[in-house]
């Protein structure tokens, strides 16, 4: 369950989804122009490029798994959990903190959008394009969360 909720908060951070997240590999981490730590990927789902910086806790995180034995056999920059256990467990984490809302791994890039992303002013387009859509557009639930904030 500690891997489970630390693939949850590190997607909170970031907003990489789960099947991209999965496909992480230690030389999708580069050091960008401002000298920090970044995640360059493509999306598994659309092949669009994407570039994360990535905050402290994700970065944390990173390091804790550096070591891991499943990573390096897997070469993966974190643990890989198929996404059935991964929610399953999400769900036990969820009753265990008395949370009544309907969690699976999805909700975590919400949680970046709308926690991480808008409501620290970013602006929309770049929310949009760190979670790899095609068009700035962002999904409804998302454009809606934009307005209140």
């Amino acid at each position: 369950m500690e891997r489970v909720r630390d693939l949850f908060v590190f997607s909170c951070y970031t907003g990489i989804s789960y099947g991209d997240l999965n496909l992480l590999k230690p030389e999708n981490l580069t050091i960008g122009i401002n000298g920090k730590l970044w995640i360059v990927t493509r999306r598994m789902i659309n092949g669009n490029s994407v570039k994360v910086p990535l905050l402290i806790k994700a970065v944390s995180i990173i390091e804790k798994y550096k070591n891991d034995i499943s990573c390096q056999v897997n070469d993966s920059l974190l643990p890989v959990i198929s996404n059935q256990k991964v929610n399953q467990y999400l769900k036990e984490i969820a009753i265990a903190c008395e949370v009544k809302k309907h969690v699976t791994f999805h909700l975590a890039r919400h949680t970046f959008a709308a926690t991480v992303a808008l409501s620290n002013g970013m602006p929309i387009e770049t929310v949009s394009k760190i979670l790899g859509h095609k068009n700035f557009l962002l999904p409804r639930s998302m454009q809606r969360l934009w307005r209140e904030n």
